[in-house]
């Protein structure tokens, strides 16, 4: 009996670690919450086409679009923590419910994965466009309040604020001296402005460098630690002296939804560290006009930051009570 006893509970302890061993053992799916063709779907892409290798097993991207980013998120917050939906996160998980008070979900209901890139947004206007700076556009709006109109996915959007807090800067009110038209998806916002439907916009570098790099818009600034390499001329907000604006950066990072198992965990942080070598993976975010930042930061730290930022400019320009 003994015996018996013995050799069941090997077997029971063999395939128990079998099962812990077998993620992932089916097609992962990866939500972008925007929709397609801005910058999130092209980073959630570029993973899907990188990680899949070293995963094992495919990756299918589902465009999720929605209150700003939060109905894809919140679907995949209350998901099965089994490691088959993941979050292709971006800087609205933790803006949303910075602003937001009733947001659906707040920014630390996921599992934090890993960064994944550092998004720069560009000032940017029509080729044909009169203003040739920042400052020509500025003096513009200042002379005629309300007149110009941006195109940005929400008020308390990424794009939204990265007008908000320029015109903050040069004590605008950020709320109406320029008017802000709502699009959604970065394909839509390039879109509008190539159309003459807005005079200007500032969204993230990977919707507008291939119309940069035609000719068909024109870059005025960008939102960046640093120049863009691809845009040696152009300055940054922060080498102009705006402060609130030089505080403001797109960024996309993987999330799970809470309370995935160490085994799933531990498989990303494999997948993760190959995919931050993997040529693919940074050739493509050059042709975006985005920096990796796979292994270079604390994902949990870096969001709680990203939300007290988000909070503070919510109660500065009035959004919460």
């Amino acid at each position: 009996m003994k015996r018996a006893l013995s050799l069941a509970a090997a077997t029971l302890m063999v395939t128990c670690a079998a099962n812990a061993q077998s993620y992932p053992s089916e097609s992962v799916t990866l939500v972008v919450p925007y929709g397609p063709g801005g910058a999130s779907d092209l980073a959630g892409r570029a993973l899907a086409e990188s990680a899949r290798d070293f995963l094992g097993e495919p990756i299918t991207v589902v465009n999720q679009a929605g209150s700003g980013g939060m109905t894809g998120a919140r679907d995949v917050s209350r998901s099965d923590p089994d490691g088959y939906t993941l979050l292709l996160a971006r800087v609205g998980m933790a803006l949303s419910p910075a602003v937001n008070a009733n947001s659906s979900v707040d920014w630390d209901e996921y599992t934090f994965l890993s960064p994944l890139e550092a998004t720069p947004m560009i000032l940017a206007v029509a080729e044909d466009s009169p203003y040739e700076s920042v400052e020509e556009l500025l003096e513009s709006i200042d002379s005629d309040p309300g007149a110009l109109s941006y195109a940005a996915s929400g008020a308390t959007a990424i794009d939204g604020f990265t007008v908000q807090t320029l015109l903050a800067d040069v004590d605008l009110d950020p709320l109406t001296a320029a008017t802000l038209v709502p699009y959604r998806g970065g394909g839509e916002l390039a879109t509008a402005l190539l159309g003459g439907h807005v005079d200007f916009l500032a969204i993230a570098a990977g919707s507008l460098m291939p119309h940069i790099e035609s000719g068909d818009m024109r870059p005025l600034m960008v939102y960046s630690p640093e120049r863009m390499d691809a845009l040696p001329d152009v300055p940054t907000a922060e080498e102009l002296e705006y402060e609130l604006a030089g505080q403001v950066i797109g960024w996309s990072a993987l999330y799970g939804p809470p309370d995935l198992p160490d085994e799933v965990v531990d498989t990303w942080n494999q997948v993760m560290e190959q995919v931050a070598e993997d040529d693919g993976w940074l050739s493509r975010a050059d042709d975006r006009g985005s920096i990796s930042t796979i292994g270079t930061l604390d994902m949990a730290t870096y969001a709680e930051e990203q939300y007290a930022f988000y909070r503070g400019l919510a109660e500065e320009f009035g959004y919460l009570d």
